[in-house]
């Protein structure tokens, strides 16, 4: 336990060693999980680079108790990573375009025991998960090829959003109807977000 009786808040790097990316990869890439690079996990998807995973959530400072939007979540990997630092008391959300990949993350978070998180298939040209809205944290995992408004929208207000975007990383946090944007340093690739 934390300070007065609060339960003791998770790391990003012992939410990511609860979570280990081997158990949400084909098994053919089960043994480069530890390699720090992105790796293909089929239907032109990848399973990030850790390193990157790790700064993504460290910006974006995700709480117990959060109610999370994972975009993109591909092998369901991220999602776990979330679903440990919300808690039970916590959700998290994937979406993903792929429905292959999308019942195969779910299968792999029930075998996880995180009953906190789930991967459902993302509708075609809708951007997040509207009807579950509003989240605290929304995090994009692929790059956007325009501002995502309609993603701002889908927070609370003083909620967060990172996003991949012209080969940044933006983190924005809404204020009301404002939105505030800032660029964390450094160039990263990302597959396109469809």
């Amino acid at each position: 336990m934390g300070r007065a009786g609060q339960p003791r808040r998770l790391t990003v790097a012992q939410a990511m060693q609860a979570a280990p990316r081997e158990d949400f990869l084909p098994p053919a890439l089960r043994d480069r999980a530890g390699q720090d690079v992105p790796l293909p996990i089929g239907h032109g998807a990848t399973s990030s680079q850790p390193s990157t995973v790790a700064t993504m959530l460290r910006l974006l400072d995700v709480r117990s108790g959060h109610r999370v939007l994972d975009v993109g979540a591909g092998s369901g990997w991220t999602t776990a990573v979330l679903a440990r630092l919300v808690g039970a008391s916590g959700s998290v959300l994937g979406v993903e375009l792929e429905a292959p990949l999308a019942q195969e993350a779910e299968r792999r978070l029930r075998r996880a025991g995180l009953a906190q998180a789930s991967v459902r298939t993302a509708v075609p040209g809708v951007l997040g998960w509207p009807e579950g809205a509003p989240y605290d944290r929304i995090l994009v995992s692929a790059m956007a090829p325009r501002w995502p408004q309609e993603l701002v929208e889908q927070l609370v207000d003083g909620g967060r959003l990172l996003v991949p975007l012209d080969g940044r990383l933006v983190l924005a946090r809404r204020r009301g109807r404002r939105v505030h944007r800032r660029e964390a340093p450094g160039w990263y690739r990302f597959v396109p977000l469809r």
